[in-house]
């Protein structure tokens, strides 16, 4: 039904002490939170208790509680959102912070129902106060002596981390959490805490997080935006520190500057696109697999150096240990007791696997904001700056930020300038190398390592956004820009090749829908072409007949399209009438039988498009029976578009189908004619 819109990517649900989708299968399995709401009442109660240390554990008891799926119903209606908000502002640094950490996994976990609820809730009242606090602690210097003013400046930051990815989460899901940022002046606040970057990365990358989501389509916030706030992200986006968590931080305020484009000066737009293109370029430059094998290596390395260590200290200690002779007897080993902190209930987390989820989750990032580029709306007319891939873009924005209040243009857009910078920083190139599977050596380290085992998921979805992005380009760009026809050939081929080496690539459903889409945007613009194409019927049928049994409307509507492309170019070739005959079969089952009103409706636009010309589109016409299969289906259609219409699909898609039933109409006339020409 006419071309697919590339949807904008949102960052996935995320848990700092657990995965919550794994969490959740395991609970509809029956194997995780079979426990009543006991647990949670009494751990809630102990929110009250009058010492901090006894409530500390009570939230650190309920950071870990929330990722159960099942016990989130009971601690809704034992109100537990109102029962922590007011410990965000506890006399206890180390109350507040736990109690940041269990709100930060309830967000996470819960989904948008409990991040809606927690605005209802108020949460957002004591949450933006205790970021107030926090920046304001930051800012005093009344704390000594310097190793206790060290110390509670660490706790702050801690606290200020948490409570951000409380913002985040909540941000992300609810538009009134996104409106209270606004009108409480929330910006300045995270603004300050982004600065920090040269210190402490992980606070800043929360604000990143936080910053790129309220800055999609959100004009209010964007007047908020100083010439000193545009110097800050600069600032972070141009650091020179090339770690990994650094690589990350600079993603992402790439990516929240790309929404930040409807203010930036216009002699300012031509820096910033090749500053944006350079880090994303450089970021899909690293090849994740060596880097992962580079990193686990050097993990191993390291923890047999602290063995090692470990053992010549507690020798050293024995010994010690020994010459006091008013000991009558020395346990052989000695643990000390310390209070229990939250970090201590938390999973390790090693410094090369921190580093490597770093890179994976900025490469990710890279993929997701270049899919959000192709998709930007309002093409404006205007004309860029020269752009270029030369090293202009290391200076980017040299006291550009300081002519904010002048003359902007409209929105940046990717005008034919900017196609020809995303091929010059090999954008395409990069995004092509992504869909290749990942390093199988790479995914052999993580399967044998359990805490390195969860890299393989998110290997697989860099492969998967490379295919959306691959999408995006293929239906933005020029042919020449993508390198030619044989490049998209190459492409093609590349294509099937990924598809049909997973025997049971059906099964995989992120993947499927991802290389569907791409092939169905490559197919549609080779044809447009006239470029010959590289799958043949029966790698075609084999694809198709996978997809259409997929639970995902997305693969079935993506199979059906590509079935419609590549039979309207047969129709228009001699000796195809076998073929014709059974994607025509095919079209029509699929019309008349998906639950699906949209995949139906995609069906009956392929089959318009297979069957509107060419004398073997006729033949095959007349010899399946499309015209009385046609025209029993035609009141049944609009039956089901009547009857399930308007509760089960949106008001674009209701139109889309519309325009099929009209045009359903039309193509049984026309129908009608061809038949009646052939049998007389």
């Amino acid at each position: 039904m006419g071309k697919s819109r590339t949807k904008r990517f949102k960052r996935p649900q995320f848990s700092p002490t657990g995965d919550c989708q794994a969490e959740a299968a395991g609970a509809a399995n029956g194997t995780e939170g079979e426990e009543d709401d006991g647990p949670a009442a009494e751990l809630l109660e102990k929110l009250q208790h009058p010492s901090a240390e006894v409530r500390e554990c009570a939230c650190a008891g309920l950071a870990r509680l929330v990722q159960q799926r099942p016990a989130l119903p009971g601690l809704a209606r034992r109100d537990a959102v109102r029962r922590l908000g007011p410990l965000l502002l506890d006399p206890s640094l180390a109350v507040r912070e736990t109690a940041a950490g269990a709100l930060r996994n309830l967000s996470a976990c819960g989904g948008f129902e409990v991040c809606d609820d927690m605005v209802t809730k108020d949460i957002m009242t004591p949450l933006v106060a205790l970021l107030k606090e926090c920046s304001a602690g930051l800012d005093s210097n009344e704390m000594s002596p310097q190793e206790k003013k060290d110390q509670n400046r660490n706790s702050i930051e801690n606290i200020a981390n948490e409570a951000m990815n409380v913002l985040w989460n909540i941000c992300e899901c609810s538009g009134r959490a996104v409106s209270i940022f606004n009108k409480e002046g929330c910006l300045e606040i995270v603004l300050k805490y982004l600065s920090r970057f040269p210190t402490n990365v992980d606070l800043a990358i929360s604000v990143a997080y936080c910053l790129q989501t309220v800055t999609e389509d959100n004009p209010e916030l964007l007047k908020s935006f100083s010439a000193p706030a545009l110097h800050v992200l600069e600032s972070a986006m141009l650091s020179p520190v090339s770690s990994m968590e650094y690589i990350l931080l600079k993603t992402l305020v790439a990516g929240t500057i790309w929404n930040l484009k409807d203010i930036i000066p216009s002699k300012s737009q031509a820096e910033i696109i090749n500053a944006i293109l350079k880090i994303l370029s450089d970021v899909l430059d690293v090849d994740a697999g060596e880097t992962v094998i580079r990193m686990h290596e050097a993990e191993k390395q390291r923890l047999e150096a602290a063995a090692e260590t470990e053992d010549v200290l507690e020798s050293t200690s024995r010994g010690s240990l020994m010459e006091d002779d008013e000991m009558e007897e020395i346990p052989h080993k000695r643990k000390v007791r310390r209070k229990t902190f939250i970090s201590d209930l938390l999973p390790p987390t090693d410094k090369e696997l921190r580093e490597t989820i770093a890179l994976l989750t900025a490469q990710q990032t890279a993929l997701e904001i270049v899919v959000n580029m192709c998709c930007s709306e309002d093409p404006s007319d205007d004309e860029w700056e020269e752009l270029s891939s030369s090293d202009e873009s290391d200076a980017f924005m040299e006291n550009s930020f300081s002519e904010c209040g002048g003359q902007l243009l409209s929105p940046l857009c990717l005008s034919h300038e900017v196609h020809t910078a995303f091929t010059n920083y090999l954008i395409p190139k990069k995004i092509f190398e992504k869909t290749a599977f990942p390093n199988s050596t790479a995914v052999d380290i993580c399967f044998r390592s359990p805490t390195w085992k969860s890299l393989v998921r998110k290997m697989n979805t860099i492969q998967c956004r490379a295919l959306v992005c691959l999408q995006s380009l293929v239906s933005l760009l020029d042919v020449d820009h993508l390198g030619g026809p044989a490049a998209l050939q190459t492409l093609a081929q590349h294509l099937s090749q990924l598809l049909f080496a997973q025997p049971d690539f059906a099964k995989h459903v992120d993947f499927l829908e991802a290389i569907s889409s791409a092939l169905r945007a490559l197919l549609q613009t080779m044809a447009s072409k006239n470029i010959s194409q590289c799958m043949t019927p029966n790698q075609l049928m084999t694809l198709c007949t996978a997809g259409i049994h997929s639970s995902n409307t997305g693969v079935r509507v993506n199979v059906v399209s590509i079935l419609g492309i590549t039979g309207s170019v047969l129709a228009k070739e001699d000796g195809t009438l076998e073929t014709l005959k059974t994607i025509g079969c095919f079209l029509l089952e699929v019309a008349t039988k998906d639950p699906s009103l949209v995949v139906a409706g995609e069906a009956l636009d392929a089959l318009f498009d297979v069957f509107a010309d060419g004398k073997e589109a006729e033949r095959a016409s007349v010899q399946i029976k499309l015209l009385p299969a046609l025209k029993e289906f035609q009141p049944v259609f609009k039956m089901k578009i009547r009857k399930e219409g308007r509760g089960k699909y949106s008001p674009d898609q209701l139109c889309v189908l519309d325009n099929v039933k009209m045009n359903l109409r039309r193509f049984v006339a026309y129908q009608e004619t061809v038949e009646k020409r052939l049998t007389t």
